[in-house]
């Protein structure tokens, strides 16, 4: 039976100019953020433009390709289902399962009437030889847990006050559509998506023996997101719990929970650009959900959250996001888009004198005319405060492209 999916088409609208061409299209992205059923998407847009086009289809994670182990099992297998007098499209899921694929990709890009596509769920996939022998032959197209509408989209919600902080609780991993709105089923399938993320995409991948640091790592970037954070802090704080752990194993983890797109590091710089600081930087989780689940419910931090869905969004939409800073200020986020700027301070509530002074104080302190918006949880704050926009979250999930 044929699996149905909701489209996604700002994923497809971005392969689209690139279906046809003779460059190799590699969709990246955290596990079970929608990779799979995108591809199942992209298949039928292929057969909607091509009706004689032939699909070659491998799911690295069903039973029936277990014995594509290595780039040569899977040359051999394309070549066996492959047809001459047809476009054959190659669509290999989750690929960096099968080893040196980048052999593979190489001898499949150099045959007559072949179209790659293939997903992966770590950064390193465009390192090595994947970058320097096929430097220029392929695209990346990054996939990202649901955005607030399409997760509106997908659970069939209204967009209301409810439906936020039910987004802002459970996160934005699509499987999530076929779960009752039940916290504690929901929490532990993503528990679970957890746990895989952790024992097959960094445990066995990089041979790590001591897992439980690993754990407590991630359960201290959960704890705090946001935050200006260090590999020595993070050093110190283990002393002090008395777990001896030097700062370049630190660094080296924190490095494996990225390229998992378990997590993103982003960098301060001050706000012209012309600095870049390499210590203290902030942490944020791909989906909010499962930093929830790391963390528990119970121990759900509202401003932290808030914090960590800007930033999500910013990054759907295709922002350079690094946080800005001016003097003793700090602003939360500096985004870059086709070379103009926008600058957003996120906070939970617009509480008192002193809170509005701060956020809206640190972007009048820049001196430029790009935008600058003050988001927040206030439903009936000033649209703005000198000639500095305010925003609920709501509608900045909604609106802000």
């Amino acid at each position: 039976m044929k699996p149905k999916y909701i489209e996604r088409n700002r994923y497809i609208d971005k392969v689209e100019p690139f279906i046809d061409k003779n460059i190799i299209k590699v969709i990246t992205g955290q596990r079970r953020v929608g990779k799979s059923y995108l591809l199942l998407q992209l298949i039928d847009f292929v057969k909607s433009r091509n009706k004689n086009a032939h699909i070659i289809f491998i799911d690295k994670e069903k039973f029936e390709f277990d014995k594509i182990n290595n780039y040569a099992d899977l040359v051999s297998y394309c070549a066996e289902h492959s047809m001459a007098d047809k476009q054959n499209y190659i669509f290999i899921d989750e690929i960096q399962d099968i080893a040196e694929f980048e052999k593979a990709l190489r001898h499949l890009y150099s045959q007559p009437n072949t179209d790659i596509y293939c997903t992966g769920s770590n950064a390193n996939l465009l390192s090595g030889e994947l970058a320097t022998a096929l430097s220029g032959r392929y695209i990346e197209i990054k996939v990202y847990s649901l955005t607030y509408p399409e997760f509106l989209t997908f659970h069939a919600l209204e967009n209301n006050k409810t439906s936020l902080d039910y987004y802002l609780k459970i996160g934005g991993l699509p499987y999530l559509m076929n779960l009752k709105p039940d916290y504690e089923v929901v929490y532990e399938y993503l528990k679970n998506i957890f746990s895989t993320i952790i024992y097959k995409d960094i445990i066995a991948r990089y041979s790590i023996r001591n897992h439980l640091f690993l754990e407590n790592l991630v359960k201290y970037l959960a704890s705090n997101t946001g935050n200006l954070i260090s590999a020595k802090k993070i050093s110190d704080f283990l002393k002090s719990q008395n777990l001896k752990m030097s700062p370049q194993i630190v660094i080296d983890y924190l490095q494996y929970l990225q390229n998992a797109f378990l997590v993103f590091k982003v960098y301060r710089s001050d706000i012209s650009g012309k600095k870049v600081f390499e210590v203290n930087e902030k942490y944020y989780f791909e989906d909010i959900g499962l930093k929830n689940a790391v963390s528990s419910l119970s121990n759900f931090q509202i401003n932290q959250v808030l914090e960590n869905a800007v930033y999500h969004h910013l990054l759907v939409w295709g922002y350079e996001v690094h946080v800005g800073v001016l003097g003793d200020r700090e602003v939360d986020f500096v985004c870059i888009r086709n070379g103009k700027k926008l600058y957003i301070q996120v906070c939970y509530l617009l509480s008192d004198e002193k809170v509005i002074e701060r956020e809206f104080g640190n972007l009048s302190a820049i001196q430029d005319n790009f935008p600058k918006i003050v988001v927040s949880l206030d439903e009936y704050a000033p649209e703005q405060i000198d000639g500095i926009l305010h925003m609920h979250v709501r509608d900045f999930l909604m609106r802000y492209e």
